[in-house]
C-alpha cells in the first residue's frame, strides 16, 4: 500500500465505530485496535470466556481443479496432496532461496460444484503478493479464486464452543484443525475449528454481505465480547506463535524459525515426496544439520518488569551482539515481559541467559520453552 492510498475497510467497520472502538491503520486497511474495556481487559476475557475478532483483512481464495492439491505442493514444503477432506494445516509459501514469503492455513474442502477444492487464508498485508506468486506458478495446472467478496471472524476462548454451538448446532463435533459449512444466525458460513490466540475456538468465513448479521448475532451471546488487535497480538504471542513480518519473513528459513514442526517427513529427505519445494536442498540440509544453521528463533522472558519490545539488540552477558527480538509484550496471562526472537544458536538453549538493551540498560533475559502458556486446543 503506497502511503497515500486510502485506507480499506471491513464489512465491519460501522460496527466497529458503534461499539467504541479506536480504529489504527494495518496491513492498508482502518482496524480496531482496541475496544473501550481496553487490551487487558480484552485479553484475559479471551483467554477465559469467548472473544470475537474481525480478521476480514486477511485473504481468502480456493484453489480449484484435479491438479491443485499437487500444484500447491510444489509452493511448500508441506504435506497436501495427502491431507485428508475435512482437514486443515498448516503452511510456509517459499521463495526459491528458501525463505518464508508468507505463512498460511489451507483446508481439503474435497469436491465442490463438480471441482476439487482447496480453501486458503493467507496473511492480510501479503495477500496481494501471494495471490500473485501462486496465480505465476501455479495457475496453469489450477484455478485460483480470489473470495474478496468474503468477510473472515474469529471466536476465540474456551467458552466460544458454548456461544457458536448455541446458533450452529453441531459445530461441538468438529475437532482441532476440521471444519464445515454452517448456517448461524442464517448465514452461509464455512467454519474451521482453529485460531491464533492459543485457545479453542474458531474462525468463520462468511459472505461480506452477511458479516454483519453473523458479528451482532455472535455478540448477542452472553460469553461473548468484541476484541481488536492489540490483544490478538498478545494472546498469539503468549501462544508462540509467529507474527508474519515481525518473526518470519524472506529473511527466514523455516528451520531458523524454529517451525520444522510444519514439515511433514513425507517432504523430507528419505520421505516419499521429499524436496520438490523452493530452496528444498537449503531447507533440507539446515533441517538434517541443525549445526548449519546460523541462528534460531527462540522463546524470552524478561528477569525484571521491563517490556522488551521489536528489534531490541540482543547481546551476550559479556557484551556481545548476540540478536534481536522481533516481538515483545508485557504478557497479561503470564504476567511477565515475554518476547521472542532470534539468536546465534549457542545461545538458544533453554535456560541460556542473555541481555537485552532497552534505552541503553542491559535487562536480564532467559531462553524459556514457548508457549508461554498451554494451548488448550480441542483434540476431542
Amino acid at each position: 500500500m503506497s502511503a497515500t492510498a486510502p485506507l480499506l475497510t471491513t464489512p465491519l467497520n460501522a460496527l466497529h465505530i458503534e461499539l467504541g472502538a479506536r480504529m489504527v491503520p494495518f496491513a492498508g486497511y482502518s482496524m480496531p485496535v482496541q475496544y473501550p474495556a481496553g487490551l487487558m481487559a480484552e485479553h484475559l476475557h479471551t483467554r477465559t470466556a469467548a472473544g470475537l475478532f474481525d480478521v476480514s483483512h486477511m485473504g481468502q481464495l480456493k484453489l480449484v481443479g484435479p491438479d491443485a492439491a499437487a500444484a500447491f505442493e510444489t509452493l511448500m514444503p508441506v504435506d497436501v496432496i495427502d491431507l485428508p477432506v475435512g482437514k486443515q494445516r498448516y503452511g510456509l509459501l517459499l521463495t526459491d532461496e528458501g525463505t518464508v514469503i508468507d505463512d498460511l492455513m489451507f483446508f481439503n474442502q474435497g469436491t465442490v460444484e463438480g471441482e476439487p477444492t482447496l480453501f486458503v487464508i493467507v496473511n492480510g498485508a501479503c495477500k496481494v503478493g501471494d495471490i500473485a506468486h501462486i496465480e505465476a506458478r501455479i495457475g496453469q495446472r489450477c484455478q485460483v479464486v480470489p473470495m474478496p467478496d468474503h468477510a473472515l471472524l474469529a471466536l476465540q476462548g474456551p467458552q466460544a464452543v458454548t456461544a457458536l454451538a448455541r446458533l450452529a448446532p453441531g459445530v461441538d463435533q468438529l475437532v482441532f484443525m476440521t471444519g464445515g459449512a454452517f448456517d448461524i444466525a442464517g448465514c452461509d458460513c464455512f467454519v474451521t475449528r482453529s485460531g491464533y490466540t492459543g485457545e479453542d475456538g474458531f474462525e468463520i468465513s462468511v459472505p461480506a454481505a452477511q458479516a454483519d448479521t453473523l458479528a451482532r448475532a455472535l455478540l448477542a451471546q452472553p460469553e461473548v465480547k468484541p476484541i481488536g488487535l492489540g490483544a490478538r497480538n498478545s494472546l498469539r504471542l503468549e501462544a508462540g506463535l509467529c507474527l508474519y513480518g515481525n518473526d518470519i519473513d524472506t529473511t527466514t528459513t523455516p528451520p531458523e524459525a524454529a517451525l520444522n514442526w510444519a514439515i511433514q517427513k513425507v517432504r523430507r529427505t528419505g520421505g516419499a515426496r521429499a524436496g520438490g519445494f523452493p530452496g528444498a536442498d537449503k531447507i533440507l540440509a539446515q533441517i538434517d544439520n541443525p549445526a548449519t544453521l546460523q541462528r534460531k528463533r527462540v522463546g524470552l522472558v524478561a528477569l525484571e518488569r521491563v517490556p522488551v519490545r521489536e528489534h531490541t539488540e540482543l547481546q551476550s552477558t559479556d557484551g556481545q551482539k548476540i540478536g534481536e527480538v522481533t516481538s515483545g509484550l508485557l504478557g497479561p496471562t503470564v504476567n511477565e515481559p515475554v518476547a521472542m526472537g532470534y539468536v546465534v544458536p549457542e545461545f538458544a538453549a533453554i535456560g541460556t541467559r542473555l541481555n537485552a538493551i532497552v534505552r541503553g540498560k542491559a535487562v536480564p533475559m532467559e531462553v524459556r520453552a514457548m508457549p508461554f502458556t498451554p494451548a488448550r486446543y480441542y483434540r476431542g
